[in-house]
């Protein structure tokens, strides 16, 4: 909430918590240990003022103190106590009342993709506030590789993960070819798929930017972008997907729509503890 919110000032605090968690919020914010009187300087307050809070904090568990250099650190509670929220962190649930937003700022309709056992699928979508839009249904699964949000998948996933499902997707369109598979649910035929040395080129484009576009592809007319969301290991979780009619869809990598789409899925990667931009297709960290 805002410092100045009505309903945040009516509520009834205890301002010595409040103060003190000043001290807790600038050991957080610098990630490091950090010598008292650092401390007192970024809490706005007296080293003799921060001691007792940090005394208490201790007996807590919440920081710790190096004996060797009298530095303070986070201790075992606050650990705990991120792990449990990072444990409860529901990524849907976060980014969910985010996208009605996004869809507000751009014009276009705004869904969430999880990673299912046919590949990207949709779980949540906000439509488009304007009259001319694309409509996404909840459970359509996205191809891996002619979608935005199947490219935006196969990115960050393992290599050699990618590498199966994409076969996997080349030998289904062989039995749907031959009549021994229907489509998926809510997917239309697909184009002639790319070998992996081309496939690789394109997510090598998406890393690139951090995002991942689509401009008539599967519909002609239909353009899309789709920005990751990561969790605090590194991992992709989510995607959060824009799709419009190409006449008045932006896909420029910088362009207003992968402006709005990263920041959102930049917003929901942090309240689930990234700290990096997600694992590359050889599953280590990007910097």
């Amino acid at each position: 909430m805002a410092a100045n919110d009505p309903d945040r000032a009516a509520q009834r605090g205890i301002q010595s918590i409040e103060v003190g968690g000043q001290l807790l919020r600038a050991l957080v914010h610098h990630g490091r240990p950090m010598a008292l009187k650092d401390l007192a300087r970024e809490a706005d307050m007296t080293a003799a003022k921060a001691h007792p809070y940090m005394v208490s904090f201790g007996r807590l568990g919440l920081i710790e103190q190096d004996r060797a250099s009298g530095h303070y650190l986070l201790g075992p509670l606050a650990l705990q106590l991120g792990l449990i929220s990072l444990q409860q962190a529901d990524p849907v649930h976060i980014a969910t009342p985010l996208i009605a937003e996004v869809a507000q700022r751009i014009g276009h309709t705004v869904a969430l993709a999880v990673w299912g056992a046919r590949g990207a699928t949709i779980v949540r979508t906000a439509e488009s506030p304007s009259p001319v839009h694309v409509n996404m249904r909840h459970g359509t699964v996205f191809s891996l590789t002619n979608t935005a949000s199947g490219r935006v998948f196969a990115a960050y996933l393992e290599a050699g993960t990618v590498r199966q499902l994409l076969d996997a997707e080349r030998q289904r369109q062989k039995q749907r070819k031959a009549g021994e598979e229907p489509p998926a649910a809510g997917m239309p035929p697909q184009p002639p798929l790319p070998s992996w040395g081309e496939f690789e080129r394109q997510l090598q484009e998406v890393r690139a930017h951090g995002i991942s576009r689509s401009e008539g592809e599967v519909i002609e007319g239909v353009s899309a972008m789709a920005a990751p969301v990561f969790d605090h290991t590194g991992a992709i979780v989510l995607s959060v997907t824009a799709i419009g009619p190409a006449a008045i869809f932006d896909t420029a990598w910088d362009g207003e729509i992968a402006r709005a789409l990263k920041a959102c899925a930049g917003t929901v990667s942090a309240r689930l503890g990234a700290t990096s931009s997600g694992r590359n297709a050889s599953g280590n960290l990007d910097p």
